[in-house]
């Protein structure tokens, strides 16, 4: 079995398309997003349809949540930005996507179980970011109900942690956004380090699960500047380098 895992689109569908295209060439068996597909300064709604159109499981992000909201007020700029190009229908269906999908052995879902906002794989800390070590990762989970691999994202950094139960937990890191800052649960940055589109390919094959970790190269250029055009120097900066300035 061969499974494609893509997280954290957040808008941008000239990364998107890169990432499809070489999902498209791998020919997995099942195609896994694991949410916030749209919000960002670029093409939200073009990013809606786009995997609106795929079959694919598509998992509900904490921003897929905020702008399926019935109302734009208390977001933020670029969730409002979002939330003025998607219909009714289009945030009605965004609310629809599941938080958590289970099955064939895969656990999926955009950050832990029972919260959406929450770090699995790495954990804000007063003095950083630091990778969880697998028990820690493990206790933050529900009890195996059989699956074999869990798929986490949220942090917009790809990693891969066995765990003591034996679980696999993937996050396979942001398609198009390399990089950004935020304030909870402590004041923190999330960076990969280059502008590529990320995007992980797992194969079952003799009893365990085989990880690539895939980096793409796409106009992010145009990327940048489309972010720029619409009011957002930090996530063009971002999306241009894969760090922060």
């Amino acid at each position: 079995m061969r499974v494609a895992v893509i997280a954290d689109i957040h808008g941008n569908l000239l990364a998107l398309e890169a990432v499809l295209a070489e999902v498209e060439a791998a020919a997995p068996d099942l195609l896994i997003e694991l949410g916030d597909a749209v919000s960002g300064p670029l093409q939200p709604a073009g990013c809606f349809e786009r995997l609106a159109a795929l079959d694919a499981v598509l998992i509900r992000g904490n921003h897929d949540r905020w702008v399926a909201a019935d109302s734009p007020d208390g977001l933020s700029p670029v969730d409002r930005f979002t939330w003025e190009r998607l219909s009714p229908g289009q945030r009605a269906a965004l609310m629809a996507r599941p938080m958590v999908w289970r099955d064939a052995g895969i656990l999926a879902m955009h950050a832990l179980a029972a919260d959406d906002n929450a770090h699995l794989l790495h954990e804000a800390t007063p003095e950083g970011v630091r990778e969880r070590r697998p028990p820690e990762v493990q206790a933050l989970l529900p009890p195996s109900a059989g699956e074999t691999l869990v798929l986490t994202a949220h942090t917009h950094r790809l990693g891969t942690a066995l765990l003591p139960d034996g679980r696999l937990v993937v996050n396979p890191g942001a398609v198009g956004l390399p990089a950004y800052r935020d304030t909870e649960p402590h004041p923190h940055a999330m960076e990969a380090g280059s502008p590529h589109a990320r995007w992980a390919l797992l194969e079952w094959r003799r009893g365990q699960w085989h990880v690539e970790h895939r980096a793409v190269p796409y106009d992010w250029a145009a990327a940048s500047a489309e972010a720029a055009r619409n009011g957002a120097p930090r996530w063009a900066h971002a999306i241009a380098h894969g760090i922060l300035n």
